[in-house]
């Protein structure tokens, strides 16, 4: 099957036209959901902030996607992957982007600085520890390595705080 996200062969498609990458579609889609979302009355700031950014891999490193260290504190969302990548506090982690309670995407609330499920409101910290909500437990986290200025995701490994602690508090990588 053809990698969606790469150009067509140009011996197999002469007289097609490849005008745009995927980042640049995905940048396209992300402004113009922006705009539609301003349309309907939405302030900027708040239509900016329902969209997260994309989250754009590397590469891939034995099935498992690899992601550039981010420079400071912040989150970012690869949905293709159901990976979010975050870096708090000179550490980067690595979570499954389901709530552990009933697998509602989770999302990032940037004015109150932590992660939201918008189905029962759990609510957690940036290291993906239990606030307060419906879930019994934090936030599952995949195991990740450190590979240069790269960070790898094992999408295999999924360790869950109530089950295994010692997998899931070691599933950080520390870059400060």
């Amino acid at each position: 099957m053809p990698n969606d996200s790469s150009p067509p062969d140009a011996g197999s498609c002469r007289d097609c036209e490849w005008t745009a990458d995927r980042r640049e579609f995905l940048r396209h889609a992300l402004l113009a959901t922006t705009g539609a979302l301003m349309a309907v009355g939405l302030p900027r700031a708040l239509a900016a902030e329902m969209i997260p950014g994309p989250l754009t891999t590397r590469g891939d490193v034995r099935g498992n996607p690899s992601y550039p260290i981010p420079a400071q504190d912040g989150v970012q969302i690869d949905k293709a992957n159901q990976v979010i990548l975050v870096r708090w506090k000179n550490s980067v982690y690595a979570f499954n982007l389901s709530c552990p309670h009933q697998n509602t995407a989770l999302r990032w609330r940037q004015d109150d600085g932590r992660f939201e499920c918008p189905k029962h409101h759990s609510k957690y910290q940036p290291d993906g520890t239990f606030i307060s909500g419906r879930a019994t437990r934090a936030m599952d986290r995949f195991s990740i390595s450190r590979s240069g200025n790269d960070v790898i995701v094992n999408v295999g490994a999924m360790h869950k705080d109530d089950a295994d602690h010692a997998g899931w508090s070691t599933s950080v990588v520390n870059v400060g």
